[in-house]
């Protein structure tokens, strides 16, 4: 960002399709919203204000950052960081509850914010009474297409990864599994025996665990209801299933005989479950994918690259990796953003994610010395009219409608 914001921000000089204009240096200018509110969540509580306050502050924003009640202390440490280098006090931080980030609506010129769908439509209401604009990335429920052609150590491996990293407490975490029948039986064998291998606890950066625990008692037993759910329901646990009784931990889980009316596939878990559903075909696997009012990201499992990218097409998500689980967070240069509940706007995106930051400005100036008076201006003239309408026609009309001859 650094490195290309005075490319991203410089001026544009479009060219003109209207002959009206041709005289005109036309010029696109961006000046940044005075004060921007970046509203983060608890998951992932240091790269999640840096993610959103490093473009607008490269934009020339000043930011207001406003943590999550329950981890706020990364951004404070973020916030003094950036004073603690010599920048300008133009990054500050506002911790507290629901009504400090109602506080931080009321006085910024935009917002940006990250959370639950319920929270972020809450966020919408308030930002339109000010008619203010916004961003949201909100829940998600990412489905996982694994197509008979696929890679079954490859899909495996990718989606225990997309569904357990973090504890599952990832907005664009694997949530909901869709096999193909012909593998189906394999498939969910190497699934949990891969989420057998997993190592759980806490290793203070010795690197002899794979997953952690969840970060509050509220969200264990969240997710210990989804699956309880599930199991009244008629859902079977392969491996997993239950709280380790240690804190907040949780038994990285697989569900199977699940189906689509289950809360652990309709509702955003943000935990370490995969909940998997057998398919006759790609067309039901799509059809399910797209049955959830959440579309934020999706992943699709194949021997086909052609075939990938065809289904990919087909999915109502922001974003889609083809074999791969995550990978679109890691290209700055795409846009990362939701459909549905899953948001409105995005981030990242090249230089879409600084100039979202910004206003656009139209600037017309003369090319060549002026005239006292305009073709367009009064007093009105069927001279000056017909010879304007006489620029439009030479320059939009086909045929004989170019010389103003009308058609029989």
């Amino acid at each position: 960002m650094a490195g290309n914001a005075e490319r991203f921000l410089a001026d544009e000089h479009p060219r003109s399709f209207n002959p009206l204009a041709v005289t005109k240096k036309l010029t696109t200018t961006y000046r940044p919203y005075p004060v921007v509110g970046v509203i983060s969540p608890w998951n992932f509580p240091f790269m999640m204000p840096a993610l959103d306050a490093l473009p607008a502050l490269a934009a020339g924003a000043a930011v207001l950052v406003k943590p999550s009640e329950v981890t706020p202390l990364s951004a404070v440490e973020f916030v003094r960081g950036w004073a603690e280098i010599g920048a300008p006090p133009v990054l500050v931080v506002a911790t507290g509850r629901g009504g400090t980030g109602a506080a931080v609506i009321d006085n910024v010129d935009f917002v940006q914010f990250t959370g639950s769908s319920a929270t972020g439509r809450k966020v919408a209401v308030a930002c339109a009474e000010r008619l203010l604009p916004y961003s949201l990335e909100l829940g998600g429920k990412d489905p996982a297409l694994v197509l008979a052609d696929a890679d079954l150590d490859r899909a495996a491996n990718g989606i225990v990864w997309g569904g357990m990293f973090n504890s599952g407490q990832a907005c664009v975490s694997v949530e909901r599994v869709y096999v193909e029948a012909p593998v189906y039986d394999e498939f969910v064998a190497k699934l949990t025996e891969k989420v057998r291998e997993l190592r759980q606890g806490n290793d203070e950066r010795k690197f002899a665990y794979d997953v952690g625990p969840l970060a509050t008692d509220a969200q264990r037993d969240k997710v210990q209801l989804h699956v309880d759910d599930a199991v009244a329901a008629g859902a079977r646990v392969t491996i997993g299933g239950k709280p380790t009784g240690t804190g907040t931990y949780f038994e990285p889980t697989v569900l199977v005989d699940v189906d689509q009316s289950m809360s652990c596939m309709i509702q955003e878990t943000f935990g370490p479950t995969l909940p998997v559903v057998k398919v006759a075909d790609e067309e039901e696997a799509i059809r399910l994918a797209n049955d959830s009012r959440y579309g934020l990201s999706a992943t699709v499992w194949t021997g086909d690259k052609e075939r990938g990218d065809r289904v990919a097409r087909r999915l109502d998500v922001g974003a889609v990796n083809v074999n791969d689980v995550m990978s679109n967070g890691f290209a700055f240069d795409l846009p990362m953003g939701g459909w549905k509940h899953s948001g409105v706007g995005t981030r990242l995106g090249g230089a879409a994610g600084i100039l979202k930051y910004c206003r656009p400005q139209a600037i017309t100036s003369p090319l060549f010395p002026t005239l006292a008076m305009e073709p367009l201006w009064y007093p009105a003239s069927r001279r000056r009219t017909k010879f304007a309408l006489s620029l439009l026609r030479a320059s939009a009309a086909r045929g004989v409608r170019r010389l103003g001859i009308k058609p029989r």
